[in-house]
């Protein structure tokens, strides 16, 4: 009967001891657990501002080195480190973080307004001229368009956005215009293995 009151007394406090245990570890985890920076957060995490667009190039008015930054705010009840290492506990109201978005170098040169000056005097060679291609306008100017099938394939090209302004920038298109992305593979590219059967 001692043997067996000594074991429950042993049993009870193994149970207890166990349970105090993972009480604590828990709460040591919960409480020396690092509160992430503001811009590791994950998607859902924050919600980023529509940048303001400027009116005459159609990109973020900060647009600089082909990128622009806009403001983003973390949902309500997330804590994160700011910049300055302090640790804030957001409303859903306050500005948490900066985010990079891509942008394009633009100069002043219209896509509408070079497709219609291929479409309508490409046989001139105004498109060329626009565009800043003087010795290939001059050379449209004086065959007539290449006899029509230059001025052809120059509005296509325009059209598909391959030509564009001589000085390496891109066309000003609406922000949420018909604007082309170019893929292209490089060494950097991954490509995927295939599978030998």
């Amino acid at each position: 009967m001692a043997s067996s009151w000594r074991r429950l007394v042993c049993l009870r406090s193994g149970v207890w001891s166990l349970i105090f245990y993972s009480v604590y570890s828990h709460l040591k985890l919960v409480l020396a657990e690092e509160v992430d920076s503001c811009d590791s957060l994950r998607l859902g995490q924050y919600l980023c501002k529509d940048p303001k667009i400027d009116e005459s190039t159609q990109e973020p008015e900060n647009c600089r080195d082909v990128t622009a930054w806009v403001e983003c705010l973390p949902a309500p009840n997330i804590s994160c480190r700011l910049s300055n290492g302090t640790e804030f506990r957001f409303s859903g109201e306050e500005v948490g973080f900066n985010k990079t978005i891509p942008c394009r170098n633009v100069s002043g040169y219209s896509y509408k307004v070079a497709v219609a000056l291929s479409l309508f005097l490409g046989w001139l060679g105004a498109d060329r001229f626009y565009l800043g291609y003087p010795a290939l306008g001059l050379l449209k100017f004086c065959t007539v368009g290449f006899c029509g099938i230059g001025t052809l394939i120059d509005f296509i090209m325009i059209a598909m956005q391959i030509v564009g302004p001589a000085d390496g920038s891109n066309y000003i298109v609406d922000y949420y215009g018909a604007r082309l992305t170019r893929l292209s593979i490089t060494n950097q590219t991954y490509r995927k293995p295939h599978l030998s059967l």
